[in-house]
């Protein structure tokens, strides 16, 4: 919206080059994160900064959020110095990955002060933030959507879910929980072929052309597991996080989850045995010390 003073609250992996695209775009964008280095390069580039996200809510009437979990978004929105007591701010899309149930509770807490809340989690990595290609999944009401479409289409590909805070939520963590699968079993399946003597490159060119590929034999071993570099760019924590509030929302729903179950001890162990900070293609990491061999190409 031509002239319009945007905010964005969480400037890090995703929200830092995000901002990026909106001070591209000549848009006047005003941010606040607690890592000071994370603020400096956009204020370089024009941003203007804040002390407080109450700071960003009392500048701009569009507020952005990329923030880590839950807890901090909804300390973020509704706690001391918060989005909630800003004077300006009239909408807040939210692209953390949060769970429905928060998404749920800021939706309502901000709507004690006539603040929207748009259900809007991001996939497609720093690759995705950098170059505008996210997919960016939407739930709100349909005229708030309509609205918000053109600066939303600034990130990526823009898809409306539904009308109901935390129907984008459940969206994102089916996607993650997916991701985060296909790496843990299509490790296994490679540390067995490599022990067994192929030769893992050759692997992936078979399972590719046939009916086992999926996004981690196409992206995540080329670019970050034969290469022994395990730096595709997400963290194993934020992973575990994701799958463990996706099998939350499935109980909830009784929907049993065996599989997932499966997923989130891989993650648990890699997080255990490799830091919160290491990439989620770590997983392999951990199949390849119980077999005793390495993927590498």
């Amino acid at each position: 919206m031509a002239g319009e003073t945007y905010g964005f609250v969480g400037v890090g992996r995703m929200g830092g080059p995000m901002t990026i695209r909106l001070l591209n775009a000549g848009h006047k964008v005003v941010v606040y994160d607690k890592v000071v280095a994370a603020v400096e390069p956009l204020v370089a580039r024009g941003a203007q900064l804040a002390k407080s996200p109450t700071e960003v809510a009392n500048l701009a009437t569009v507020v952005f959020t990329s923030l880590p979990n839950p807890e901090i978004v909804q300390a973020v929105a509704l706690g001391k110095d918060g989005i909630i007591d800003g004077t300006q701010v009239k909408r807040v899309i939210d692209f953390s990955t949060i769970g429905p149930r928060t998404a749920g509770i800021v939706a309502r807490g901000l709507a004690e002060k006539g603040i929207v809340y748009v259900d809007a989690p991001v996939s497609g990595g720093v690759k995705g933030a950098t170059q505008g290609t996210l997919a960016v999944m939407i739930a709100c009401a349909k005229p708030v959507y309509d609205e918000l479409e053109p600066i939303l289409k600034t990130f990526g590909k823009v898809f409306h879910l539904g009308e109901t805070a935390g129907q984008a939520q459940t969206m994102k963590l089916a996607n993650n929980l997916l991701a985060a699968a296909a790496i843990a079993v299509s490790s296994e399946a490679m540390v067995m072929g490599v022990k067994a003597g192929l030769d893992p490159k050759l692997m992936l060119e078979v399972l590719n052309a046939g009916t086992g590929r999926n996004s981690a034999t196409q992206d995540k071993f080329p670019k970050s597991i034969l290469p022994g570099t395990f730096d595709f760019g997400f963290a194993t924590g934020l992973s575990y996080k994701d799958v463990r509030l996706c099998i939350d929302e499935a109980e909830s729903l009784g929907v049993p989850m065996v599989v997932g179950a499966a997923v989130r001890q891989m993650l648990a162990v890699t997080n255990a045995l490799y830091g919160a900070d290491s990439d989620f293609t770590s997983m392999c990491r951990v199949v390849e010390t119980w077999g005793g061999v390495q993927v590498r190409g």
